[in-house]
């Protein structure tokens, strides 16, 4: 733990400043000064970064959308600088459309999915001739402490790396997406200690039982095309191995009302948990503030083996409706067929549902609040039926960044065997936390932070468990950039 401990350290406190550092000495040549704008922001100089957008706490993966101007405005080297939506204000960015549509990209989430349009933007973009791209990365360092008797204290490290870029291609826009983490090493096979989260496998024999299992390395590979339709809509093709079908809310790790906390949901399973899938083609429309999608996909999640690509299978599939009513608000609900999920389970599909809501709400200086409730029905097929609700919701304000996350679920996996196993037990858990942001250079931010959280389960497992209401928190810190 020692080891991992202090190589955690290290890649926080370091990684950023680096990452930053290598992207200062990589600028692409200068273009010559444009002529002057009737816009009444100068038009960009250079296809250097934009500046460091202002803003608190950490921006995680808000924006995993990164795509060129519309097919009526050319790329080039210059483009008029606009302000964006979630962005502080008296910074400026190079405005861009998102890869499915011809929208502002802050529309875009995780995969094909859609967040509010006003949710915040930020990370390292670039532009190189026709292309233009974003990097973004966070290393974090944390100490979990889960009480009770099923409790553990541990020292992980969720880690994240995401490369995007797209280009004009045959009158619409190519782009491009890589997401990696060294989670395998800096979480381990085991992943981590989480009271009530069931889910996957360490070793292809017992599940992991009260533990998150860690990302694969390879967490998105993905490229996508998308061509206009009349004046307000697209068509558009994506493929990823791995990659996100058209299934859930965004994911967790991409939404800014659920990005900042260091843990996944208990309902993580009901929700979100296709969001790495080794084998994903979707196609869909988009049609002003609609969006409808179909994809076929590999129902089984990555199995215990985090470093490699597993071959690509499409035995399910799920179809995805969202709307944007305004800027602030995005709605979606989808359904899916998951051929054979868990590893352990062979034989056992599941029907999955899902519903949710998000609202974004954009404040002076920079300030972001966020929010999302989401409801996910698992119909097994053969086996029960069971749902899990989640509220949560982060309010960003200069440095300070204050989160919380309420859920119940209903959990047929918490024990294997004796009395109580596979029985179907209703759980919740609520959690608070804060993140202070101690070092912002450029692109670079260090934060350190904490959580709390408060479980409740049935009087009938209360004894395994220690009480009714065990107890957790963790202490962290992150190095990002953005």
């Amino acid at each position: 733990m020692r080891a991992r401990m202090a190589f955690l350290a290290a890649m926080t406190f370091t990684a950023p400043g680096r990452l930053w550092a290598q992207h200062e000495g990589h600028h692409p040549p200068a273009a010559p000064a444009p002529s002057p704008s009737p816009s009444p922001r100068s038009a960009s100089p250079s296809p250097s970064p934009s500046p460091s957008p202002a803003g608190g706490a950490h921006s995680g993966m808000a924006h995993p959308g990164m795509a060129s101007p519309s097919p009526q405005q050319p790329m080039g080297h210059e483009m008029a600088a606009h302000p964006m939506p979630g962005m502080a204000m008296g910074h400026e960015m190079h405005e861009m459309t998102g890869f499915l549509g011809a929208y502002p990209m802050s529309r875009e989430a995780s995969g094909t999915s859609w967040q509010p349009e006003s949710s915040p933007m930020e990370g390292v973009h670039w532009m190189r001739g026709a292309w233009m791209g974003m990097v973004h990365a966070f290393a974090d360092v944390v100490y979990d402490h889960q009480g009770g008797p099923r409790g553990d204290d541990d020292v992980y490290g969720p880690t994240m790396l995401m490369v995007m870029a797209q280009s004009p291609a045959a009158g619409g826009t190519f782009g491009a997406r890589a997401m990696l983490s060294i989670d395998p090493a800096t979480v381990g096979k085991r992943g981590y200690p989480l009271l009530l989260q069931t889910g996957e496998t360490a070793d292809g024999r017992t599940p992991l039982v009260d533990r998150q299992h860690p990302h694969d390395l390879f967490m998105e590979l993905a490229v996508v095309y998308s061509h206009p339709v009349g004046a307000h809509g697209s068509v558009f093709g994506y493929f990823g191995l791995p990659g996100e079908p058209a299934l859930g809310p965004p994911t967790f790790m991409h939404r800014f009302s659920g990005m900042e906390l260091p843990e996944a949901p208990l309902g993580h399973h009901w929700l979100d948990s296709t969001h790495i899938t080794f084998g994903v083609a979707t196609a869909g429309l988009t049609w002003g503030r609609w969006k409808a999608e179909a994809s076929a996909f590999n129902g089984s999640e990555p199995d215990e083996n985090r470093w490699d690509i597993e071959a690509p299978r499409f035995n399910s599939a799920s179809g995805r409706l969202t709307f944007n009513p305004s800027a602030n608000w995005s709605l979606q609900a989808s359904f899916g067929h998951v051929k054979e999920p868990e590893e352990l389970e062979p034989g056992v599909d599941i029907d999955r549902t899902t519903a949710s809501v998000t609202y974004d709400r954009p404040r002076g200086g920079g300030s972001n609040w966020q929010s999302t409730l989401a409801w996910g029905h698992n119909a097994k097929d053969p086996g029960s039926s069971t749902n899990a609700f989640l509220l949560e919701s982060t309010f960003r304000m200069g440095r300070h960044t204050v989160f919380g996350r309420g859920e119940t679920a209903q959990k047929d996996e918490l024990f294997e065997s004796g009395p109580h196993a596979h029985e179907t037990f209703d759980v919740g858990k609520l959690t608070a936390g804060y993140i202070f942001d101690v070092l912002r250079s450029g692109h670079a931010a260090v934060g350190v932070g904490g959580l709390v959280s408060l479980h409740f389960v049935p009087a009938e497992i209360a004894p395994d468990y220690g009480s009714r209401h065990p107890r957790s928190f963790m202490l962290f810190a992150r190095g990002e950039i953005r």
